[in-house]
């Protein structure tokens, strides 16, 4: 349902959008909706978005806005995002109610995973 001034879509960069879309297929099991070869929407994933094809990359260091996860199972989760082509940029670590994790999908993107559960 579209509520009037919250955020209702977001759109990301992605150099390879074949191994972006089969990143969040395998690890979070996200469904897309292509719309041509540059574009490929998503939904029903807490915020509905896209990504479009483009050399840059979404980062904090570059002054990305970081989207962060949710986990039950911040280790599992952490090992589906490694074994599925992710790489961990910063090691789970503790912080003011949880812990959590940042990693970069195939495109170079930043994301994080919290979890409030204790080791």
């Amino acid at each position: 349902m579209n509520e009037h001034e919250k955020i209702n879509y977001i759109e990301l960069p992605a150099k390879d959008i074949g191994k972006t879309k089969n990143f969040f297929q395998l690890v979070f099991e996200w469904s897309f909706e292509d719309f041509g070869p540059k574009y490929t929407a998503f939904s029903n994933q807490g915020v509905d978005g896209g990504f479009y094809h483009s050399d840059k990359e979404s980062t904090t260091q570059n002054g990305g806005a970081l989207i962060v996860f949710y986990s039950r199972t911040l280790e599992a989760t952490l090992d589906k995002i490694k074994q599925n082509g992710g790489s961990i940029t910063k090691p789970i670590f503790l912080f003011p109610g949880g812990r959590r994790f940042h990693f970069k999908e195939p495109s170079g993107n930043e994301f994080a995973v919290w979890s409030d559960t204790e080791l």
